[in-house]
C-alpha cells in the first residue's frame, strides 16, 4: 500500500505544480504588463524564469533536506528528457528550420554553460562559490536574449503602455500569482518526499528516480509547450523554449540550489558494475553528464550544418535518449 500512495502522491504533485506553473507564468505576465514593463523584457526574464520554476523549488527543496543526487540528478536529467525525448519527438513529427544565427548563439551558450559545469563538478561539489560564477552566467544570458529581442525588427506596436485594469482584476491577478507559487512550491516538496520514498521502495539510489520520474515529470511544460507548437505549427517556439530550459537549469536552478545547502551540492559516488567487476564511481560525472554534453554537441552541430532539426536528427536524439535509459535501467534495477 506504502509504494501505490507514494506513486499516488507523486501523480499528484505533477498536476499541482504543472496548474500552478500555469497560473504563475499566466499572473507573472500580467504584472509586468499592468506596471509598465515592456513586452520584449517579459519575453526574455519572467516568462523563462517563471517556467523554470518547478526544477528551480524542486532542485532547492531537495539541496535544503540533503538530498544532493535528486537535486543534481533533477536537472542533469531534464536537459537530458528536453532534448533527447521531446526535442527528439518534435523533429520526428514535425521537422523544424531553425534561424542559424539566434540558434548559434542560444546552442553555443548551452554548450559552454555544460562545459563550465562539467569543470566546476571535477571535485564533486558545487560550492556556494563556484555558484555565483552560474548566476553570473545566467545574468549574461538574460542580457543576451534582450539584446537579440531588441535587434529584431518589430512587426507591430511595441507595448510600452500600462494596462487599464480594475480593482477586481487586480485581485484576480494577485491572488493566481500567489496561489500559483503556493501550488509549486507545495508540488516540489510532494514531489521530492514521494520520489525518496519510491527510491527506497524500489530499493535502488534516488538519483535514478531523480534522473527518470522526477526529471521527467519537471519538463512536461516544455513538453506540453512543445505539442502545442506543433499543433500551431510553431515549431520553432519548442526549439528556443528548450535551449533557454536547459541553459537556466544549469546557471540558475544549480546557482540558486548550492547556496542553500550548507556546503553545497555534492555528487554522490554510486557502486555500477562494468563486466566483472564493480566500480565506485560519481555517477553524475562520468555518465549523466557525458550523455547531456553528447546529447547538445549532436543537437548544435546537426542543426548547425542542416540549418534545421530534422527527422534524422530527431530520429538520433530519441535513439540516444533510450539508450541512456537502458543503460540505467540494467544499471539499477
Amino acid at each position: 500500500m506504502g509504494i501505490t500512495i507514494s506513486f499516488l502522491v507523486f501523480t499528484i504533485s505533477l498536476i499541482i505544480i504543472i496548474k500552478g506553473g500555469d497560473w504563475f507564468v499566466d499572473s507573472a505576465t500580467a504584472v509586468a504588463q499592468i506596471t509598465g514593463i515592456p513586452n520584449i523584457l517579459i519575453g526574455a526574464t519572467i516568462v523563462s524564469v517563471a517556467t523554470t520554476l518547478p526544477e528551480l523549488l524542486v532542485s532547492s527543496i531537495a539541496t535544503y533536506n540533503q538530498y544532493y543526487d535528486i537535486a543534481i540528478g533533477n536537472v542533469v536529467g531534464s536537459i537530458i528528457c528536453n532534448i533527447g525525448l521531446i526535442l527528439g519527438l518534435v523533429a520526428i513529427l514535425s521537422p523544424v528550420k531553425i534561424n542559424r544565427k539566434s540558434f548559434s548563439i542560444k546552442g553555443g551558450f548551452m554548450l559552454l554553460s555544460c562545459i563550465i559545469l562539467f569543470i566546476l563538478l571535477q571535485d564533486t561539489i558545487i560550492t556556494g562559490r563556484e555558484g555565483n560564477l552560474l548566476l553570473v552566467l545566467f545574468v549574461v544570458y538574460i542580457f543576451l536574449n534582450i539584446i537579440e529581442l531588441k535587434s529584431k525588427p518589430q512587426t507591430g506596436p511595441v507595448d510600452h503602455e500600462f494596462k487599464r485594469c480594475d480593482s477586481r482584476g487586480i485581485f484576480k491577478i494577485v491572488a493566481k500569482f500567489i496561489i500559483g507559487a503556493m501550488l509549486i512550491v507545495i508540488g516540489a516538496k510532494l514531489m521530492v518526499e514521494s520520489g525518496v520514498k519510491i527510491a527506497r521502495f524500489l530499493k535502488v539510489p534516488e538519483q535514478f528516480i531523480s534522473l527518470t520520474l522526477i526529471a521527467l515529470g519537471t519538463s512536461l511544460p516544455e513538453l506540453v509547450t512543445a505539442i502545442s507548437s506543433i499543433l500551431k505549427r510553431q515549431e520553432g517556439i519548442s526549439i528556443g523554449n528548450i535551449l533557454g530550459a536547459n541553459i537556466l537549469d544549469m546557471l540558475m536552478v544549480l546557482g540558486v540550489s548550492s547556496k542553500i545547502g550548507g556546503k553545497g551540492i555534492i555528487i554522490s559516488y554510486q557502486n555500477i558494475m562494468f563486466g566483472a567487476r564493480i566500480y565506485n564511481i560519481p555517477q553524475t560525472l562520468y555518465l549523466d553528464l557525458p550523455v547531456a554534453l553528447f546529447l547538445m554537441s549532436v543537437l548544435v552541430i546537426g542543426g548547425m550544418v542542416s540549418k534545421k532539426i530534422g527527422r534524422i536528427l530527431g530520429i538520433s536524439l530519441l535513439f540516444i535518449y533510450l539508450t541512456y535509459l537502458t543503460a540505467l535501467t540494467k544499471l539499477f534495477l
